[in-house]
């Protein structure tokens, strides 16, 4: 086994034991169902849209199926819970205004690229590859207006980098 997935198998193995331990201690009055319906928000579909990521040195443009986070609840949750995400899928983080945004992989199982993206549509930093379940801070480093999360290793796979232009309607300069 390789280390990588060696470390996989122990953190999977860590969450099957931390689900039993926690279903074992649930009052007999409560039913399966209402203790896992936390588990179902991480599966219901939020509004979905579509953006597209153009390369600042040209080249093919890479279009994505994005679901768009714009409830603070919604921005919570985020990929919490999810075991997969294609590789012509997102989900895009929206704010009102550009600021500073930290991020976490806090029960979030699946590693992810994090796109941090400035209120013009220039993608400001690229934090690759996000460690599952890890409750490390990630910082967007400067302010922006909305963070971008792609399957880990899209970006780059994809060839996508800090000054390509994402097109979407909440970017200023951004053509539709």
């Amino acid at each position: 086994m390789t280390t990588v997935s060696q470390s996989f198998m122990k953190r999977a193995a860590i969450c099957v034991a931390l689900f039993l331990v926690a279903f074992a201690g649930i009052p007999p009055m409560l039913s399966m169902n209402s203790y896992l319906s936390f588990i179902a928000p991480a599966y219901a579909k939020m509004r979905q849209d579509k953006l597209t990521i153009e390369s600042a040195a040209g080249g093919p443009k890479h279009e994505f199926n994005v679901e768009v986070a714009s409830s603070e609840q919604e921005k919570e949750l985020g990929l919490m819970y999810r075991t997969s995400l294609g590789d012509g899928e997102g989900m895009l983080f929206p704010y009102p205004t550009e600021r500073s945004i930290s991020m976490w992989m806090h029960n979030t199982y699946i590693p992810l690229d994090m796109v941090f993206i400035r209120a013009d549509g220039t993608i400001a930093r690229i934090e690759e590859r996000a460690e599952p379940l890890s409750d490390r801070i990630i910082s967007s480093g400067t302010a922006v207006a909305a963070v971008l999360e792609l399957a880990g290793g899209a970006s780059a796979r994809l060839g996508i980098k800090p000054g390509d232009k994402v097109r979407y309607a909440l970017f200023k300069s951004a053509a539709h």
